[in-house]
């Protein structure tokens, strides 16, 4: 599978993964599928409850410049972080969102728009802390950007071994929404109208 240089960014606040899900897509694409991978991150003034984002690079060859400058790919979990950083998306990027956290609105530009409520299937799954695999493994299926084994094996590489199999059952749910979510969604969605996509 050819990487074409990518350009993402994960956005939310302290305590729902936002780092670790940039850490996991990072490690699936440099160590098991062979490409290219930079990340950055900041932080707000506080850890958990804070601002946070990740910055993600990837390519199928050496990056040159490591930071994103128009996300080609956005991830939301956070309605502060969509206020924050929803406006650098590329027209016709693609915005994945935390379906119960956020609204999509006044972007004014034509996106894809995919969403899936995160923290409910955590929740459903007996732990929230995993709504960042959902989450990861929804982009996965939404993007095509990454195999799906190689993001599986840098989940498992990326959690502790107590939690890793409610990690790779996270993995599987998100994979299957995503899928749906595909299967039902149209091709583009305009960004001054919420998209969402509810599970059958």
């Amino acid at each position: 599978m050819r990487l074409q240089l990518t350009e993402i960014r994960i956005a939310g606040f302290g305590g729902q993964g936002v780092i670790l899900s940039a850490i996991v897509l990072g490690k699936a694409a440099s160590i098991h599928q062979g490409a290219f991978a930079t990340m950055t991150q900041n932080f707000g003034p506080e850890a958990r409850g804070g601002a946070c984002s990740a910055q993600l690079v990837l390519s199928d060859s050496p990056i040159l410049y490591p930071y994103v400058t128009h996300p080609d790919i956005m991830v939301v979990m956070s309605q502060e972080a969509y206020v924050r950083f929803g406006s650098e998306l590329k027209e016709g990027g693609i915005m994945i969102v935390e379906q119960d956290l956020v609204r999509v609105s006044d972007l004014n530009k034509e996106i894809q728009v995919y969403s899936i409520p995160a923290t409910r299937i955590a929740e459903e799954l007996g732990k929230r802390m995993v709504l960042n695999s959902v989450m990861v493994c929804f982009f996965t299926a939404v993007t095509k950007l990454l195999d799906a084994d190689a993001v599986r094996k840098a989940v498992a590489d990326s959690v502790p071994p107590s939690s890793r199999e409610l990690n790779l059952k996270a993995f599987e749910q998100g994979l299957e929404y995503g899928i749906t979510a595909l299967t039902n969604a149209p091709t583009s969605a305009d960004a001054d109208m919420e998209t969402e996509y509810s599970r059958e």
